[in-house]
């Protein structure tokens, strides 16, 4: 897996991945960019989310849950001196859909949490406080 980051002036980058896709980042106008894009640290957490959100849905759609719906919202906390790490995140998984069985959601969100999500388990062998929750909402 490789990706290419290119500076495009100010604190603007143009990240492309090797498949193809290319999304901008930068900076706030206080350091430089003119919020052109989200900041690096954050597609950190969004590449996070779709991380164990890929592992929960598969695991998902492999127990036959009839999932419509299924959202990650992630709050994380950083360190206060530089460099300001995560010292903490929390998943919480919103999941709606048909007769959905607890236990299996469970069992999708430890799964992903504990086995599955790589940048999850990079992020905590890391020293990242990692938590998970989740919701199950009715059609």
């Amino acid at each position: 897996m490789n990706v290419e980051i290119s500076w495009e002036g100010d604190a603007k980058f143009t990240g492309t991945s090797g498949s193809g896709h290319t999304i901008v980042m930068d900076g706030p106008p206080d350091h430089g960019g003119k919020n052109q894009g989200p900041r690096p640290m954050e597609m950190l957490l969004m590449g996070l989310g779709g991380c164990t959100s890929f592992d929960v849905m598969s695991i998902l759609k492999k127990s036959r849950q009839d999932v419509l719906e299924c959202r990650a919202e992630i709050k994380a906390e950083r360190a206060d001196e530089i460099p300001s790490v995560f010292t903490s995140i929390h998943i919480h998984f919103l999941v709606r859909g048909n007769n959905l069985k607890d236990s299996l959601v469970d069992r999708a969100v430890k799964l992903s949490a504990e086995k599955y999500c790589s940048a999850s388990i990079m992020l905590e062998k890391g020293g990242v406080d990692i938590s998970h929750s989740y919701e199950l909402i009715g059609a």
